[in-house]
C-alpha cells in the first residue's frame, strides 16, 4: 500500500518549531505533500534540512520570499519530477510539484487563495481551469492522476461548519464551488466524500476564536483521483487530531503497484 500525505503547514520553519515533524517522521507516508511551506532550504537549519534531504526532496518556493511554496518528499526516488504547470503567472507563486510514477501522476498543490476581498478570484479560477486543461490531456494520454493539496475550496456544504454565513467569501463562493463540480465531471472522483458520503468533518480552522477546539472548520484539503484509480484506494484518512499548523495532514492510502 502506498501512503500520499499532504499538509499546508502555514510555513515550514514554523512547522519545525511547532514539532509538526515529528509526526510525520513517525507516519512515514510514502510520498509527503507540504503546501505553504515559505521558506527555501537555505533557511533552514542544518538539522532541519539533513531530516530532509534523507526523502528526495524536490523544493518549488515562490520567486516572493516568504510566500506560498510546496515541497514534496519521496521514501524512494520517483521515476520523475516536474515543478509547476508551464505557465508562469502561476509557476511565479511556486504553487505546483508533479510526481511521476509509473502510469500515475502525482499533483501537489497550493491552489490560490481568492483573497478576503476576492480581489484575487479571478486568479484562482484560471489556475483550476488551466490545471483542468493540463489534467485532460494527461487522461486523454492514459495517465491516471492525483490530484492533492489544499484547495482553497469548501465542495459542499457538508464541508464546512457555517455554510450560509460563508457563502460571500473567498472559499465558498459558487463560482468556486462550481469548479470542483467540473473536475467531476471530468473523470475525477473526490475520494473522501466517495467514501464518506455523509461524514462531517475538517482539515482547516482559523486561529481565531477557539475555532479548532470548537471544531468550527472547513474541509479545504483534497484528494481528487482519477475515476479509474478508485478501486485502488484503501481510505483516505484527515488526521483532525494532529497539531502544528492551522491546517491538519491528510492521507490517502492506495495500491498503485
Amino acid at each position: 500500500m502506498f501512503t500520499i500525505t499532504s499538509w499546508n503547514v502555514n510555513g515550514l520553519r514554523a512547522a519545525f518549531k511547532n514539532k509538526a515533524n515529528q509526526w510525520w517522521e513517525e507516519y512515514d507516508p510514502d510520498l509527503l505533500c507540504l503546501q505553504e511551506v515559505r521558506a527555501r532550504p537555505d533557511q533552514l537549519t542544518t538539522v532541519q534540512r539533513e531530516s530532509l534531504e534523507q526523502r528526495n526532496p524536490v523544493w518549488n518556493p515562490a520567486e516572493k520570499a516568504g510566500y506560498s511554496g510546496v515541497a514534496t518528499f519521496a521514501k524512494t526516488e520517483p521515476a520523475g519530477t516536474e515543478i509547476g504547470l508551464g505557465i508562469p503567472r502561476f509557476d511565479s507563486e511556486g504553487r505546483v510539484i508533479q510526481t511521476i510514477l509509473p502510469g500515475t501522476r502525482i499533483f501537489n498543490i497550493y491552489f490560490p487563495n481568492g483573497g478576503r476581498d476576492l480581489s484575487r478570484v479571478g486568479y484562482k479560477l484560471d489556475f483550476y481551469q488551466e490545471l483542468l486543461e493540463i489534467c485532460d490531456q494527461l487522461h486523454n494520454d492514459g495517465e491516471k492522476v492525483i490530484i492533492g493539496g489544499d484547495f482553497n475550496t469548501c465542495h459542499q456544504y457538508i464541508d464546512l461548519k457555517n455554510p450560509k454565513a460563508n457563502e460571500g467569501n473567498t472559499g465558498f463562493l459558487p463560482e468556486e464551488r462550481e469548479w470542483i463540480d467540473i473536475y467531476l465531471d471530468h473523470g475525477f472522483v473526490d475520494i473522501f466524500r466517495h467514501l464518506y458520503p455523509e461524514k462531517e468533518q475538517y482539515s482547516w480552522w482559523t486561529y481565531r476564536g477557539g475555532a479548532r477546539e470548537r471544531n468550527v472548520g472547513w474541509r479545504l484539503d483534497y484528494f481528487l483521483i482519477s475515476e479509474g484509480l478508485v478501486d485502488q484506494v484503501e481510505d483516505v484518512i484527515i488526521h483532525d487530531q494532529v497539531m502544528g499548523s492551522d491546517h491538519c495532514p491528510v492521507s490517502l492510502l492506495i495500491d498503485l503497484e
